[in-house]
């Protein structure tokens, strides 16, 4: 069995799919949008650019497996969201990836709320 065949049966994307690939030029402008950057070394951009790139394809191949996307093979800003909310690995995107609501429901939610805290001031 050769090398090739070894890395490719371990490889998580099959042949008929592409890696993600963000432009070096666009990181770059995000990390020297930091106050605290001033020099960006080439090594640390490339190590930035493929770090990320990993991490958004985890985060679609999760959010994919996960979700309900593959009734239909496509992702969905709910199967993100879901796995944001649900997987313990990506709780930290919550505040980015917020599940959808209508509305409508939101702001029955505030009035049960105000309502909530109007009852509390009246019992102090």
């Amino acid at each position: 069995m050769s090398s090739q065949s070894i890395a490719d049966k371990d490889d998580p994307m099959p042949d008929n799919k592409k890696g993600i690939s963000l432009p070096i030029s666009r990181v770059r402008l995000i990390m020297k949008s930091s106050p605290d950057v001033s020099n960006i070394n080439q090594e640390a951009l490339f190590l930035t650019t493929k770090a990320t790139e990993m991490f958004v394809q985890h985060l679609a191949l999760s959010s994919f497996n996960n979700g309900q996307g593959k009734e239909s093979k496509s992702l969905s800003y709910s199967d993100l969201a879901n796995a944001a909310e649900e997987m313990e690995t990506f709780q930290f995107l919550t505040d980015i990836l917020p599940k959808k609501i209508l509305a409508s429901d939101y702001l029955k939610s505030l009035e049960q709320m105000r309502d909530e805290e109007e009852a509390e001031e009246a019992d102090v």
